[in-house]
């Protein structure tokens, strides 16, 4: 896929999979802004890709409408975006429920892609259309028990994403979702053990990545893809919600 002349954000790019798909972008002739909150490595990572770097904050709306700013300074114009900022929760429910991270976990996986969202549309209407794609979770499309607030942040990122995508749609901005499972990113490295302890196997990087640049060439948008050890991406087909029922058919 060639993405020649193309202009794209990536937000969490100093490492995981923000870096592994500039990477990629790069190699197929995108020009890239890293935006990351860890400066050092941020800015050693563009260096090394031949990026440009933002400090950026992505709970702080005005930091994402910077970022999308600098972008447009750089190179001109804004075509792609990955909005991929995520933690870890930190915390659970009852007993161990804390509440200043919980709020810094919402704030970034959900309000980051939703701040993100807002900075880099107007940009895409300008330069004519534009795709983005927010970094979900498996967590978003099934129970997770042992980390609910992770579950609820991420199931928030696909509905979101399945809500406004037909609604870009109409002005050529195609907003589409990547599911992965247990990728080898730092979010997995405290249970990492465990896993492979109980032999589950841990994900590329490479092949979220190939699913990230995959849907960058979508052709429309509201579709969430899932990344499986063993399995090719695809996207998630979900069920039907029922409709209303009337007159005989009341229940």
């Amino acid at each position: 896929m060639d993405f020649k002349d193309k202009v794209a954000l990536v937000t969490g790019g100093a490492n995981g999979l923000g870096r592994g798909t500039a990477q990629a972008l790069i190699n197929r002739g995108a020009k890239v802004v890293l935006a990351d909150i860890e400066d050092d490595t941020g800015r050693a990572t563009a260096a090394e890709l031949g990026a440009e770097f933002i400090h950026t904050d992505v709970t702080d709306p005005a930091a994402s409408d910077a970022a999308v700013e600098f972008a447009k300074e750089q190179f001109g114009r804004l075509d792609l975006a990955f909005l991929n900022a995520g933690i870890s929760t930190g915390c659970g429910l009852d007993q161990s429920f804390d509440l200043d991270k919980y709020r810094t976990a919402m704030g970034v996986n959900l309000d980051g892609v939703v701040f993100g969202l807002n900075a880099a549309v107007p940009a895409m209407r300008e330069a004519g259309g534009g795709s983005i794609v927010c970094t979900a979770s498996l967590a978003g499309l099934a129970p997770t028990p042992f980390d609910p607030i992770y579950a609820a942040n991420k199931a928030a990122v696909v509905g979101l994403v399945r809500s406004v995508g037909p609604v870009y749609d109409l002005e050529n901005i195609h907003v589409n979702g990547i599911c992965p499972g247990f990728a080898d990113t730092r979010i997995v490295d405290p249970i990492k053990d465990g896993l492979t302890g109980e032999g589950i196997p841990i994900i590329p990087v490479e092949q979220v990545v190939d699913g990230i640049v995959n849907l960058f060439g979508a052709e429309s948008g509201g579709h969430c893809h899932f990344v499986q050890h063993g399995m090719d991406t695809q996207e998630f087909n979900f069920r039907r919600v029922p409709g209303p029922r009337t007159g005989e058919d009341a229940v």
